[in-house]
C-alpha cells in the first residue's frame, strides 16, 4: 500500500503542475477501490494476480484499446515491464534502479536522487516529474473522492474530539511492536474522554480489555476504500511501519511510526522532518527491546507540545 501511495502522490504532484493531464493506472484488484477513489486518477484497470496468463492477456487487450503519451512503470519488476511493453505509447518510461530485467522495456530512464538507493521511496517516483516538465517536489494536496453509504459515525470521539486510530498489525513479523496493547490501555487511563480506534486488515484480538464507550475494534474489519476517510478523522495516527502510516503522511494526519529493522530516512512518513510526522527507532532496529513506556513517553512530550495541525502545509 505505501507504493501506491507514494505513485497516487505523483500523480497529485504531476496533475497540480501539468494542464489536461489524464491519468489511467494499472493496479491489482485489492488496492483498486483506493485508486479509484483518488480523485487524481481518471481511469482504472484491474490487474487479477491469480488470472494467470489468461488474465494478464485479457487486461492487456484491454489496455491497449487506447494509445498513451507517456506509460510510468513505477515499480520497475519483470511483471509491471511485461506490462510496459504491452502498452500502445509514444514513451515508455522506467526507473534506473528497475530490477528482474524490467530495464529492458523502457526508451527512457528516471535518474535516481542525489541519494541514490538510500533515498525515500517516494523521492524516486517523483523523479518521474521532470518527464513531463514539472518539478519533482510535492505539490498539490492526495484527495479522495467521497464514498456512498460510508457510515464513519463510529470514529466519532466524544465531543466531537478525534480519536487516536492505531493500525496495530504489519505485513511483516520483524516489523510488527507487541505493545500496542499495553500502549492502548495508557492512553485511557490516561484521559477518560479519549477514544481509541484500532483498525487494519487482519484481526488482531483485544480479549475485550477497555471499556466500549472509549474503544472500538475494527481490525479485520476494515475496508481499504474506508482508510483514507477514517484517517482524516483522527487526531493522531499511530502505527507500525506500514501502508497506513504512509496514507495518514500523506493526509496531513499526524503520525507515530514505530520502527524496528527499517530506516524510517527511507521509509518513514514522508517528509521525516515534516510537522505532522514522528517516529521512533527500536534499539538496534529490535522492536522486541522497544519498551511501551519509552513509546508512550515519547507520544506525550509531542502531544503536549503539539497543537492540532491544520491542513497540510508542506503540500500546498
Amino acid at each position: 500500500m505505501g507504493d501506491i501511495v507514494h505513485g497516487l502522490q505523483l500523480a497529485t504532484s504531476l496533475k497540480a503542475q501539468c494542464d489536461d493531464l489524464h491519468v489511467s493506472w494499472i493496479v491489482r484488484e485489492m488496492f483498486a477501490p483506493m485508486v479509484r477513489a483518488c480523485e487524481a486518477v481518471d481511469h482504472v484497470y484491474v490487474f487479477e494476480r491469480n488470472g494467470g496468463a489468461k488474465g494478464f492477456l485479457r487486461l492487456m487487450k484491454e489496455v491497449r484499446r487506447t494509445k498513451f503519451d507517456y506509460v510510468f512503470d513505477l515499480q520497475g519488476l519483470l511483471r509491471t515491464g511485461l506490462m510496459t511493453s504491452r502498452v500502445k505509447a509514444k514513451r515508455k518510461v522506467g526507473r534506473s534502479d528497475a530490477r528482474e530485467m524490467s530495464g529492458m522495456f523502457y526508451n527512457q530512464k528516471v535518474p535516481l536522487p542525489p541519494e541514490g538507493r538510500r533515498s525515500h521511496g517516494l523521492e524516486i517516483v517523483l523523479q518521474f516529474c521532470p518527464v513531463l516538465g514539472a518539478k519533482a517536489e510535492l505539490r498539490g494536496m492526495l484527495k479522495f473522492r467521497e464514498v456512498q453509504n460510508l457510515n464513519l459515525k463510529f470514529a466519532d470521539g466524544r465531543g466531537g474530539a478525534k480519536p487516536i486510530l492505531i493500525f496495530p498489525d504489519s505485513r511483516r513479523a520483524d516489523k510488527r511492536w507487541t505493545g500496542f496493547k499495553q500502549f492502548t490501555e495508557l492512553l485511557l487511563r490516561e484521559d477518560k474522554a479519549r477514544k481509541v480506534v484500532w483498525a487494519g486488515s487482519n484481526y488482531v484480538p483485544d480479549r475485550d480489555a477497555f471499556p466500549p464507550s472509549q474503544f472500538l475494534n475494527l481490525t479485520g474489519n476494515t475496508s481499504i476504500v474506508s482508510l483514507p476517510a477514517l484517517i482524516k478523522r483522527a487526531d493522531w495516527v499511530i502505527t507500525n511501519d506500514s501502508g497506513p502510516m504512509h496514507l495518514a503522511a500523506a493526509l496531513g494526519v499526524r503520525v507515530l511510526g514505530i520502527f524496528g529493522p527499517t530506516d524510517p530516512r527511507i521509509f518513514g512518513p514522508y517528509p521525516l522532518n515534516g510537522p505532522t510526522n514522528f517516529v521512533v527507532q527500536a534499539p538496534v532496529g529490535d522492536l522486541k527491546l522497544l519498551s511501551v513506556k519509552e513509546v508512550f513517553a515519547r507520544f506525550q512530550r509531542i502531544d503536549s507540545t503539539q497543537t492540532r495541525p491544520v491542513g497540510n502545509a508542506r503540500n500546498n
